[in-house]
C-alpha cells in the first residue's frame, strides 16, 4: 500500500475529506476508479491497516500518563498537538476489550483535531489490558462497576487541571464506553459535553444530574441498545438537557470501530465522526 494512499484514507477518516473527495483522489492516486474500488476492501477492512494516525505522528505528543484515582492511580494514553497553546480535553472510553490499538488511535484523531485526548485503561486497577483480546474481556468482567465510573470521573478533573488544558472537558465512548460515558456525565458536574457510540443508556432518575450537552449516535441494527432509546428521551426532554440524536440506517453496533471490518460502516462512521468533532469545537472551544 502507498503511503500516499494510506495518509489519504486517514484524512478521510478524520474527517478532512468528504466521500466524493476522497474517492475522487483514490482514483488518481490509484489509477483510475477500477483500481480505486479494488483498494477499498484493504483499507476499511483489515486491522492491520486500521490506524488512521501512525503511532509516531510528528505534529503529536504521544505517550503513557498516570493520574490519581480515588483508589490509585490510573494509567492512560495521552496525545496532543505539538503546536503551543491550551486546548480544551476530550476523554475517550474504550470498548470492552480495554485500551487496545484502536482506541489510541481514536485519540490521536482527537488529538490532531485540536484537542488534549486522553485515553484511559478501565482495566488499570487489574494489571492493565492484556494483549489477548479474549482475556481483556474476562477481565473487564472483573471491574467494579462503581470503582470504574468514579475513574473516569476522576479523569475529568484530571483533564480540567491539566498544564496544557483550557478548563473545558469532553467525553466521549464506545460500545461498553458509551455506556460509561452516559454515567460520566451523570455523575460529573464540570464535564461541558458528552458523546455515547451505541451506550446503553442511564437510569432515568439519574438524567436530572446531566449537565453536559449531549450527542448521541446509535446504530439503526441495535435492538439491544436501541431498547432504552424512548425512555432516556423522554427523561432527557422532561429533565431539560440539551441533546441531539443520530440514528445511522444500516449500520450495526461498533459501525466506528475500523479494526472490525464485520460491523464496520465507513458511511457511518465518517459522518459520526465529522458530528462529533464539529460538536465538541461548538461546546468546548466556543
Amino acid at each position: 500500500m502507498y503511503p500516499e494512499i494510506r495518509d489519504l484514507y486517514g484524512r478521510y477518516v478524520q474527517g478532512a475529506l468528504d466521500r466524493r473527495e476522497f474517492l475522487r483522489q483514490l482514483a488518481r492516486l490509484a489509477g483510475g476508479a477500477v483500481a480505486a474500488a479494488a483498494l477499498l476492501p484493504s483499507l476499511t477492512g483489515s486491522p492491520a491497516r486500521a490506524a488512521a494516525v501512525p503511532e509516531k505522528e510528528a505534529r503529536l505528543h504521544l505517550g503513557y500518563v498516570a493520574y490519581p484515582g480515588p483508589a490509585g492511580d490510573v494509567r492512560a494514553y495521552l496525545a496532543r498537538p505539538r503546536a503551543e497553546g491550551k486546548r480544551p480535553g476530550v476523554i475517550i472510553i474504550h470498548e470492552n476489550r480495554g485500551l487496545e490499538p484502536h482506541i489510541e488511535d481514536v485519540a490521536r484523531r482527537v488529538a490532531l483535531a485540536g484537542f488534549l485526548a486522553v485515553a484511559p485503561d478501565a482495566l488499570s486497577p487489574l494489571g492493565g489490558t492484556p494483549a489477548d483480546e479474549d482475556k481483556a474481556r474476562d477481565r473487564m468482567r472483573q471491574l467494579d462497576g462503581p470503582a470504574t465510573i468514579a475513574n473516569y470521573v476522576a479523569a475529568v478533573q484530571y483533564l480540567k487541571t491539566h498544564p496544557q488544558s483550557t478548563g473545558k472537558v469532553g467525553c466521549m465512548g464506545f460500545c461498553w464506553g458509551g455506556g460509561m460515558t452516559n454515567q460520566v456525565a451523570v455523575r460529573a458536574a464540570d464535564l461541558t459535553a458528552a458523546v455515547p457510540f451505541y451506550g446503553r443508556q442511564p437510569a432515568a432518575e439519574d438524567v436530572p444530574r446531566i449537565r453536559a450537552a449531549l450527542l448521541l449516535h446509535y446504530a439503526g441494527d441495535d435492538p439491544r441498545i436501541n431498547e432504552g432509546i424512548p425512555a432516556f428521551e423522554a427523561a432527557l426532554k422532561t429533565a431539560g438537557v440539551e441533546y441531539t440524536l443520530y440514528m445511522y440506517a444500516g449500520a450495526r453496533h461498533a459501525f466506528f470501530n475500523d479494526s472490525r471490518p464485520e460491523r464496520y460502516h465507513a458511511e457511518a462512521a465518517r459522518l459520526s465522526w465529522e458530528r462529533t468533532i464539529a460538536f465538541f469545537k461548538a461546546k468546548l472551544k466556543g
